[in-house]
């Protein structure tokens, strides 16, 4: 490696926090600290330095890869997953249920295991990319434990496809030491903030969903509005705000962080991690309402580790090892049998529990929204304007 592609040890050990914590992937921290290249390197020239899921493969083969979101897991769920199955845990990061979808529209995606959100699952099951779950391979999945409103949607037509991962909301994240002392309330104080003293400091997301959504919020409309005229509004609110934003990413928390931007759409488990990091970043439920959401682990047609994929699946429902997920990410989960397991202050989190009347206002997403034409033609414009 050549000196100027080095990473300093300050660099480093703020890298391996952020790991540690669950904040970014085995793939990122693997690949900025260079890692990575130095393992397949090392381990192509020495096999005894691959790690153990990598040379031996056990009952359900050596690696199983999971299609998934930013920030999602606790890493050490993983690596205990690999330690008693031998399996190694590929982790696959996508921005949105858009990429997730295009990817296994165009075959060969090579995943066992992805996480849909609700919305999405009836694609799946109409254009055949989904496999019916076979419980009896689901040892610890009990339909009881689950909240239904977070664990319905994962049944089409009386058929299981999707087991619950957990739930959260779509609000905004955003660093207090800079709002002049006027808080920011809702979606309008967002955008029209964004083009006044937040210019150049506010991301928003790369998924039609939520930042169309959100900007259909800033005019009273539903969070899923397919309808032209008023999508044509929430397009010329976006294209006004373009040239103010610092990033249009679903993968906002470096640069949250860092403190090059300071105000960004956010989801529950982000918004929970940034302020318990930095309390000056505070997340906030737009009052005009916005997204609820809850996702699932699925398994796609063709899925080349079968086996491998219910066994992670049967891992991650693990009351416990559910539990430890919760304590990483800040999601809440719709388990009661995880739930009992951890502390009060969790539970009465007001990030991962708000007040009921800020939830009476929020909307699941809808499946038309996943393959409306105008409004993927709309995000387009927007990104490239």
């Amino acid at each position: 490696m050549k000196d100027h592609d080095t990473i300093s040890k300050r660099k480093f050990m703020e890298e391996l926090r952020r790991f540690q914590k669950g904040s970014v992937t085995r793939r990122h921290f693997l690949g900025v600290t260079g890692l990575g290249t130095a393992t397949a390197v090392l381990g192509a020239a020495v096999p005894g330095l691959l790690p153990r899921a990598a040379k031996a493969a056990g009952d359900i083969g050596d690696r199983v890869v999971l299609a998934t979101w930013p920030n999602y897991h606790d890493p050490a769920n993983f690596d205990l997953f690999t330690e008693n199955t031998g399996a190694f845990v590929q982790v696959n990061v996508f921005g949105s249920n858009e990429e997730m979808l295009a990817k296994l529209q165009a075959g060969g995606s090579g995943w066992d295991v992805f996480v849909p959100t609700n919305y999405t699952i009836t694609t799946y099951v109409s254009e055949d990319l989904i496999e019916p779950l076979d419980v009896s391979m689901l040892s610890n999945y009990d339909a009881g434990a689950f909240d239904p409103r977070f664990a319905d949607a994962g049944t089409v037509d009386g058929t299981l496809y999707a087991v619950p991962k957990n739930w959260g909301t779509t609000g905004f994240a955003v660093n207090t030491a800079h709002d002049g002392g006027t808080a920011l309330t809702s979606w309008k104080d967002f955008f029209d903030r964004t083009m006044g003293d937040f210019s150049g400091r506010t991301m928003v997301h790369d998924y039609q969903l939520t930042t169309i959504g959100n900007a259909l919020k800033y005019f009273g409309y539903s969070f899923n509005s397919v309808d032209p005229a008023e999508l044509a509004d929430a397009e010329r609110l976006l294209i006004d705000v373009k040239p103010h934003l610092f990033a249009i990413s679903s993968d906002y928390q470096p640069a949250m962080r860092s403190g090059d931007a300071w105000l960004t759409m956010c989801w529950t488990g982000d918004g929970k991690q940034l302020n318990s990091d930095i309390p000056e970043i505070q997340y906030v439920l737009g009052r005009e309402g916005g997204e609820i959401w809850s996702d699932y682990y699925a398994i796609p047609k063709g899925a080349p580790h079968r086996e491998a994929a219910y066994a992670l699946i049967n891992h991650m429902l693990d009351p416990q090892v559910n539990a430890r997920e919760v304590l990483a990410h800040g999601y809440p989960v719709a388990d009661s049998r995880t739930n009992a397991l951890l502390p009060k202050e969790i539970l009465e989190d007001p990030i991962l529990y708000p007040a009921q009347d800020l939830l009476n206002a929020l909307e699941f997403g809808a499946a038309a929204t996943l393959t409306d034409p105008n409004r993927a033609e709309l995000l387009a414009r927007f990104k490239s304007a």
